[in-house]
């Protein structure tokens, strides 16, 4: 049974929300301190809703939530979370990287749900701490910042700085602050409240298995395509995957086709896209840095190959990345 730490009540967490923040990040982590109150019958959190201005911040999906602070309002502030979704590679905002350090030099502690975990980074606060991110940008992110210790956990608590990847994993992030401070009961009647009988702990998986993603349940294909997303850089042959996996070329053709339906150097070459609209999408980094990044030797080959797959090229899909989100109103 965890002893609750005694913390100053109520505890007040302000929300940094960056334009195009995920929603579900956002109701994730704090959604959980109104069930707190509820459920234990007292204010144990209040909450605060900053932005870059004092104006609303849409989300990714068009829903706005106006600030319900100014950024030189963090009178009380104990925790401040950097919410951000899917466009947080584009902010080089040097007043909040300022403002974020001024926070932590006033020892307010840090947080980030999803890709707010670059912001934290590019302000310099994640040296020697041990952080994640969504697993669509953990690649991206290292290559940003390769000193980091950026894991694939649901979440990291590392000392006074939380980080989550996204979605979900931030009800079990808040869940365990709840249970450190107030309790395991109190954290599992808010879990119950959620509907999350199963509290997960940092270190289960952010991604599906992949023999449920694939439906594949044959060991050796499973390895192939384990091997294949471990080596987008240094690309190895199907000869090569054959032979690490123990079968032959034409077992492993055969093993391709009938489970997904496509030969093992088309899947790879897929992968090996996916990868860099990923990271045409969510960095800063150059084309030709993305086609070495992803096991091309040339930039005119990658472009080919990226507009036969995605039928723009790379620039392409960069500039309609920079374009305003479309939300539908």
């Amino acid at each position: 049974m965890t002893t609750p730490d005694p913390v100053r009540q109520p505890e007040h967490i302000g929300f940094f929300l960056v334009p195009d923040f995920s929603m579900i990040s956002f109701a994730a982590v704090v959604d959980p301190l109104r069930m707190a109150n509820r459920m234990s019958g007292k204010t144990l959190y209040q909450w605060h809703f900053y932005g870059l201005q004092d104006t609303a911040v849409p989300c990714s999906n068009g829903v706005t939530v106006q600030p319900t602070r100014t950024m030189s309002d963090i009178q009380g502030i104990d925790r401040m979370i950097v919410v951000a979704g899917i466009r947080a590679h584009l902010i080089d905002e040097k007043p909040l990287f300022k403002w974020l350090r001024t926070l932590a030099r006033q020892g307010v502690g840090l947080g980030a749900t999803s890709t707010g975990s670059l912001l934290l980074a590019r302000a310099g606060l994640l040296k020697g701490r041990t952080c994640t991110i969504h697993w669509e940008n953990q690649q991206s992110m290292q290559e940003e910042f390769p000193d980091l210790n950026v894991s694939g956990e649901l979440y990291e608590i590392d000392r006074n700085i939380i980080t989550c990847s996204g979605g979900l994993a931030g009800l079990d992030m808040i869940l365990q602050l709840i249970a450190l401070s107030h309790g395991e009961k109190l954290a599992r009647d808010v879990a119950e409240q959620c509907i999350h009988p199963n509290i997960r702990p940092a270190h289960d998986k952010q991604r599906m298995k992949l023999q449920l993603r694939f439906d594949a349940s044959h060991p050796r294909l499973v390895q192939a395509l384990e091997l294949m997303g471990e080596n987008l850089e240094e690309i190895l042959t199907c000869e090569d995957v054959s032979q690490y996996v123990g079968i032959s070329s034409r077992q492993l053709e055969r093993l391709f086709h009938q489970h997904l339906g496509v030969s093992p150097a088309n899947y790879y070459m897929q992968l090996r896209l996916e990868r860099a609209r990923h990271l045409l999408q969510q960095t800063t980094m150059s084309v030709l840095q993305i086609a070495t990044a992803c096991g091309f030797n040339a930039t005119s080959y990658f472009s080919r190959c990226y507009k036969k797959q995605y039928d723009r090229t790379p620039r392409e899909e960069r500039r309609a990345e920079s374009l305003p989100a479309d939300t539908g109103t």
